[in-house]
């Protein structure tokens, strides 16, 4: 077996912002040399997320809305601990999930014909972001 670790560098504006990653972890999964295996994708920092969905206009929209109600702007404790009022972002962010795995085989990653890896950005401010891209097979 063998491990290849690569990253995706993001420019994101936060305040729920969805940004499709799926072609990029597929360049490197295509790059790597692997046939057959897993890859991960892990953020750095703890007030953004991974998951999947259908990457449409009107589901990226909804996954905004949904976190407006389900964990709106603070006050949180976080939110008087820093003073820094993201305390909804490390709320959302841990709900969510920091990485998503998925098998591949000849080198492509196995995914549904709807379903695509999105970032969220939860933070209250634009941020530069990384991601860790880690494929493990042979």
């Amino acid at each position: 077996m063998a491990v290849v670790t690569e990253y995706i560098r993001l420019s994101t504006k936060g305040n729920a912002e969805v940004v499709d990653i799926t072609t990029q972890v597929q360049k490197h999964l295509s790059l790597c040399g692997l046939n057959a295996g897993i890859v991960t994708v892990s953020v750095v920092g703890s007030t953004c997320a991974l998951t999947t969905c259908e990457y449409e206009p009107g589901l990226v929209k909804d996954i905004k809305d949904i976190f407006d109600k389900l964990i709106p702007a603070g006050p949180y404790h976080h939110d008087q601990a820093w003073g820094d009022g993201n305390g909804h972002s490390h709320l959302r962010s841990s709900l969510v999930g920091p990485s998503v795995t998925f098998p591949f085989r000849d080198a492509e990653m196995i995914l549904g014909t709807w379903q695509q890896i999105i970032f969220i950005d939860f933070d209250n401010r634009s941020r530069q972001r990384e991601l860790v891209v880690q494929i493990l097979g042979e």
